[in-house]
């Protein structure tokens, strides 16, 4: 199937502002484009990409005073399969962990392992370890939270989501992921392009998503602890520690968010738009 993603960011600046940016789709979905992605920004301004220590797309630019917009926009090849699946799939010792899932257990900026660790062992400890215990964790945190756009804030932690029992999808991957690297389960936070494809349709605004991967049997895992569901056309941008990695803009200096449009949805050859329950 064909997926086109994309989006439009709109912000004003009071004077020329270095920005950072992560909306790209990861490199390694770049091979399932069928054409370059399209990148544009009003005014045109110069775009240097360079890939950082995660091996994110990194673009900087420079917005120059007023308004500027910044749009990306790509089609590309999908399977047309939904997460994949493998109860049986094991945690593996810490001793018997590679290098690089090893980085993967620590706190970060918004995941306080040090603060909810005796929680996850008291709430997860006795459940038999690998996916099972994945899907509580990942099952508490979809139950526990409520999802409310009104009561976003970009300052809330794991902690401060589980006292407070309310967040946005960062919050909800931030919860989970606390309560996985506290039972020693290496978990990493990812954004990206989520739509609504073999599901229904919901009235929001459609937004980038975050979810965690986590790591058992050898691999990374997709979980998703706000939607709670496998799905289709998940297409990556980012991953890292936490939402403090992964930021869509990094701007040195201050601006104002005027419009943020994002798109997500299954398109025929001729770059139609399709009905996403027609994959259901």
């Amino acid at each position: 199937m064909l997926i086109r993603v994309g989006h439009e960011i709109i912000i004003t600046t009071a004077q020329d502002t270095p920005l950072i940016c992560q909306t790209a789709p990861h490199v390694s979905r770049q091979g399932d484009f069928i054409a370059p992605e399209s990148v544009t920004t009003d005014p045109q301004t110069p775009i240097h990409s360079y890939f950082d220590g995660y091996g994110n797309i990194c673009r900087r630019m420079i917005a120059p005073q007023g308004q500027f917009t910044l749009r990306g926009d790509v089609t590309l090849h999908d399977d047309g399969q939904r997460d994949a699946v493998d109860e049986s799939a094991e945690e593996w010792p810490v001793e018997a962990l590679p290098d690089e899932a090893l980085n993967f257990l620590t706190g970060s900026r918004y995941v306080e392992t040090d603060l909810l660790s005796q929680e996850a062992w008291d709430r997860f400890g006795t459940i038999a370890p690998g996916w099972s215990r994945v899907q509580a964790i990942v099952d508490y945190a979809h139950n526990h939270l409520t999802f409310d756009y009104q009561q976003a804030r970009a300052t809330r932690t794991a902690a401060e989501a589980n006292a407070e029992g309310v967040g946005v999808c960062r919050d909800f991957a931030h919860l989970a992921l606390a309560f996985l690297r506290a039972l020693n389960i290496p978990a990493r936070y990812v954004n990206g392009y989520v739509g609504d494809i073999g599901v229904p349709a919901v009235p929001d605004p459609m937004d980038f998503a975050a979810w965690t991967e986590v790591f058992l049997g050898g691999k990374w895992w997709t979980f998703d602890p706000r939607n709670n569901q496998r799905r289709i056309g998940r297409v990556v941008v980012a991953r890292g520690h936490d939402a403090s990695d992964v930021p869509l803009i990094n701007s040195f200096g201050q601006h104002t968010l005027d419009g943020f449009t994002v798109w997500c949805h299954p398109v025929d050859h001729q770059g139609n738009e399709l009905d996403g329950m027609l994959f259901a």
